[in-house]
């Protein structure tokens, strides 16, 4: 059994693959009464939850983010990603390492990405999709917890 010491058992965004966006702001917003995180952010939409955020992010734009094509059947619960976001490159590296080592697949390793920030995928043994990655502009606190 391998043992990870430095992937803390937290979870920080919840990203789900949407068809259509306008019609999934307006689910979450208008019809359930969520508010968006107030940022700019251009093509995707940030929820604020009590200890983590929720994103809902076109789901072709997605699958090239990962480097995957779009699945046939279209946003199903495989077009969810989760996200552990790291303090630094360096941390990122070393979470992805440790989780292909415990088993993980490594689907995209870890590389500078366009919203200027730096990240990787991995697998689980499931399949469901990890997005390892360090946001310059938002950290995670010192207990783990996420804020945007």
């Amino acid at each position: 059994m391998v043992t990870i010491s430095s992937m803390e058992q937290r979870l920080t965004i919840v990203t789900l693959g949407v068809a259509d966006l306008d019609r999934s702001r307006s689910f979450y917003l208008d019809r359930l009464g969520w508010t968006e995180v107030d940022q700019p952010s251009d093509g995707i939409v940030f929820i604020q939850m009590a200890a983590m955020v929720l994103g809902l992010f076109p789901l072709a734009n997605l699958a090239a983010d990962i480097g995957i094509d779009v699945p046939a059947e279209g946003p199903t619960s495989g077009g969810i990603t989760l996200a552990y976001n790291t303090s630094s490159e360096t941390e990122t590296d070393e979470v992805l390492a440790e989780a292909v080592a415990a088993g993980a697949d490594l689907i995209k390793p870890a590389e500078k990405v366009f919203w200027g920030g730096y990240s990787g995928y991995f697998a689980d043994p499931d399949g469901h999709l990890w997005e390892v990655a360090y946001n310059p502009f938002t950290l995670p606190s010192p207990d783990g917890s996420f804020v945007m």
